[in-house]
């Protein structure tokens, strides 16, 4: 059986709809560049086909974008303890500030913004080092200030390179765990209790072993070490709540029972948090091949934990791209060709 993924172009949740059904009037106006700073460069694309897809195609993408929205808090707080926080002030200083929009700290304090959006966080997306402002402290801090952020808090977060200054630590030395920024494990937990925990839970007997604590995080509190799952009723309940909804909304427009029955299996998943419905949802998705519109919604790549245990929660929403495809299929069949 081919790999699904194979048949479909990724796509952003946010221009999948940005401007549907319209044209530009030259075809050489499209911008693909929509803003370039520090080292980030923020790109678009067209979406070829989205007009030759049936309402009921166009509705299943878009209430699978919806579910994807919902989950964006998730991985802001993930990704380090303070993060919503900030964002929250950020947004607040850049929709209310009255002061002079074109001096250079203030233009400063604009790219660390954007970069911190950028990478949902205050950590770079690849090197995983803290991200700091170049515009002066004293200048940030009048900013919260205006806004009424806590500034005892934030200004350490964003300026202390001793404070989280990782966020998955990549040091050879040292524990991995608590060195690292990321929001997995609270309490001043250590690796060695982290490895031991997951130890006394798994059953090496198990045939079918599950991804223990892939979907939860993990605390310590007076000695004692708690598991906490995000799912309905338990972490973000109110979002996760909101992602099941849209994603049963999108249930009503599947292209074929398949999807529909992936679906019912991923929206129970989020109410039990049970992991071993989670590899059957993953069993029933990768079953899809046919379908036009296709997604990634869940508690997935590891790579951000310093255990490579914890999954980052991530949503994506794809549209087959079919002449993208064929051409695809017909290299694949020629591989030997290539090969001689």
């Amino acid at each position: 059986m081919k790999h699904k993924l194979m048949m479909f172009i990724a796509l952003s949740t946010a221009p999948l709809f940005c401007g549907c059904g319209q044209k530009t009037t030259v075809e050489e106006d499209f911008k693909y560049t929509v803003d370039q700073f520090a080292d980030c460069k923020v790109m678009r694309y067209k979406v070829p086909g989205w007009e030759n897809l049936s309402f009921k195609q166009k509705a299943y993408a878009y209430h699978l974008s919806e579910a994807a929205k919902y989950g964006r808090d998730i991985l802001w707080d993930q990704n380090c303890r303070y993060n919503l926080k900030l964002r929250h002030a950020l947004e607040a200083i850049l929709s209310g500030y009255e002061g002079d929009r074109e001096t250079d700290e203030w233009k400063s304090f604009e790219v660390y913004c954007k970069r911190v959006f950028f990478c949902n966080g205050i950590h770079h997306h690849y090197s995983e080092d803290k991200i700091f402002p170049e515009c002066s402290e004293e200048y940030f801090r009048g900013l919260l200030e205006s806004v009424g952020a806590n500034t005892e808090l934030l200004i350490p977060y964003v300026y202390d390179p001793t404070l989280f200054p990782q966020r998955r630590c990549t040091s050879q030395s040292g524990d991995i765990v608590a060195q690292s920024g990321i929001n997995f494990y609270e309490g001043g937990l250590t690796r060695a209790e982290v490895e031991a925990f997951y130890a006394e839970m798994a059953d090496p007997d198990d045939p079918h072993p599950i991804s223990y604590g892939l979907n939860s995080k993990l605390t310590k509190k007076n000695g004692k070490i708690y598991e906490r799952t995000w799912k309905v009723e338990g972490l973000y309940s109110e979002a996760i709540s909101c992602i099941c909804n849209e994603l049963l909304l999108a249930r009503e427009y599947a292209e074929s029972e398949s999807q529909q029955k992936a679906i019912d299996l991923l929206v129970e998943y989020y109410r039990e948090g049970d992991l071993r419905t989670w590899d059957e949802y993953n069993l029933e998705w990768v079953k899809d091949t046919r379908g036009t519109i296709d997604y990634v919604n869940g508690f997935i790549e590891d790579y951000n934990d310093p255990l490579g245990r914890k999954g980052a929660w991530e949503a994506i929403v794809n549209i087959r791209d079919a002449a993208a495809s064929e051409r695809t299929e017909t290299l694949s069949a020629n591989a030997q060709w290539f090969e001689d």
